[in-house]
C-alpha cells in the first residue's frame, strides 16, 4: 500500500478508507442491513492485512454500534499509533431530550467523550461535524472544536457536506481567532453527483483540504444494472432521494468500460472519482469480500482520456443533493 498526506497535512493515510456505516446492531438505529459484529469482523481484519489503516464512522450510525464494533476490532488488529480513526457529530443521540443534537459546545463536548467510551480509546484522529448546524453561530463550534484539539482528545478536524460559502465561512472564522481549520471535507462525489465541481471541490484543491468522498459508488448504484435492487437499496429512504433514473445511462457507460476493461464496475467507478487530484481517499462500504477486492483493484486502474469521456458523456446538471 503506498500511502497519502491527508491534503495537506503531515498525516499519512490509506488512498481508500473503510466506511463503517455498514457495521452495527440491525436492532439499532434505522439502518436494519447492518451487519452485526460477528459478520462485520472479517472485514475490518481483511482491510487491516491489506494495508488500510483509514477508517470512517459516526456516532449516529446504528445507534452508537457501529463506534462500539469498531474500537473492540481495531484495537485487536492494529496498534494505535499506526491507525487513522475518524468519527462525526451533529445528528440525535438523545432523540427529543435537550442539546442531544447538533453543534453546540456543549453537543461537542458532550459527544467526544461518548464517541470516546464507545471506541475505548483515548483519541481519534479526524472529528468531523457531520452536517452545517443553522441553530448554532459558526463561532461557537470553531471555538468548541479547537478546544477538543487542545484537550487532547482530537488530532484534527474535519467536515461534511454543506455549501462551499459555509465552508469557507467556518475556515475564515478560525482564521481570523487563530482556532484550528477544518482539514477535510467528506462529501457526497461520484459519477451520479458532480456539483461538488463547481465549487467546493476547487475551493478544497486551492486551500489544501483533503476530500474524503462519502457514497463514490452512488450507493451500489454504480456498481450494478440499474433496476437492480439489494436488502439495502430497498429500504434506503435517504439513498432514494439522491439520484433519479435520468442516470441509467451513465450507469450503463460504467458497465461498458469495466465489461471492455474486464474490470468490475466498481474498480472504475471508483478510479474515475481517485482521478480528480483533490480527492484523498474515497470511503467506500463493503458488505461483501467482493467489494474490498474490486476497491483494492481501483488503486491499479488508470483510466484513459476516452474511457473517462464516455463516463462522463450523460451527465446532466442538477441540484446538489445530500444536504441541502
Amino acid at each position: 500500500m503506498d500511502y497519502v498526506r491527508l491534503g495537506t497535512t503531515g498525516l499519512e493515510v490509506s488512498p481508500l478508507c473503510l466506511g463503517l456505516m455498514t457495521y452495527g446492531d440491525p436492532n439499532r438505529g434505522n439502518h436494519a442491513w447492518t451487519l452485526p459484529e460477528e459478520q462485520a469482523r472479517p472485514f475490518f481484519t481483511a482491510a487491516v492485512d491489506a494495508g488500510i489503516n483509514f477508517f470512517d464512522t459516526a456516532d449516529a450510525y446504528s445507534d452508537g454500534s457501529s463506534e462500539e464494533i469498531t474500537g473492540r476490532a481495531l484495537r485487536e488488529l492494529i496498534p494505535r499509533e499506526d491507525l487513522v480513526l475518524a468519527t462525526k457529530v451533529y445528528n440525535p443521540m438523545r432523540p427529543g431530550r435537550p442539546n442531544g443534537h447538533g453543534l453546540s459546545r456543549k453537543a461537542i463536548m458532550t459527544g467526544i467523550d461518548a464517541s470516546l467510551t464507545r471506541l475505548g480509546m483515548d483519541y481519534v484522529d479526524l472529528y468531523q461535524i457531520h452536517r452545517w448546524d443553522y441553530a448554532t453561530p459558526i463561532e461557537e463550534t470553531m471555538e468548541a472544536l479547537h478546544d477538543v484539539v487542545r484537550s487532547g482528545k482530537v488530532r484534527y478536524i474535519g467536515a461534511s457536506s454543506m455549501f462551499a460559502w459555509q465552508f469557507q465561512k467556518a475556515q475564515n472564522v478560525a482564521d481570523a481567532n487563530g482556532w484550528t481549520r477544518f482539514v477535510t471535507m467528506q462529501d457526497h462525489y461520484n459519477l451520479l453527483a458532480r456539483e461538488e465541481e463547481r465549487e467546493m471541490l476547487p475551493y478544497c484543491l486551492d486551500s489544501g483540504v483533503g476530500v474524503i468522498p462519502w457514497s463514490p459508488l452512488a450507493r451500489g448504484k454504480l456498481t450494478r444494472p440499474w433496476d437492480s435492487e439489494t436488502n439495502r437499496s430497498e429500504t434506503d429512504e435517504f439513498g432514494k432521494s439522491l439520484y433519479a433514473d435520468t442516470d441509467r445511462d451513465i450507469v450503463q457507460a460504467v458497465l461498458d468500460v469495466a465489461a471492455d476493461r474486464g474490470a468490475a464496475p466498481a474498480s472504475v467507478a471508483l478510479a474515475w472519482v481517485m482521478r480528480n487530484p483533490v480527492v484523498t481517499a474515497p470511503i467506500v462500504g463493503a458488505s461483501k469480500p467482493q467489494h474490498l477486492d474490486d476497491a483494492l483493484a481501483a488503486l491499479d486502474l488508470d483510466l484513459t482520456d476516452d474511457e473517462v469521456t464516455r463516463l462522463e458523456a450523460a451527465y446532466t446538471p442538477r441540484s446538489n443533493t445530500g444536504f441541502a
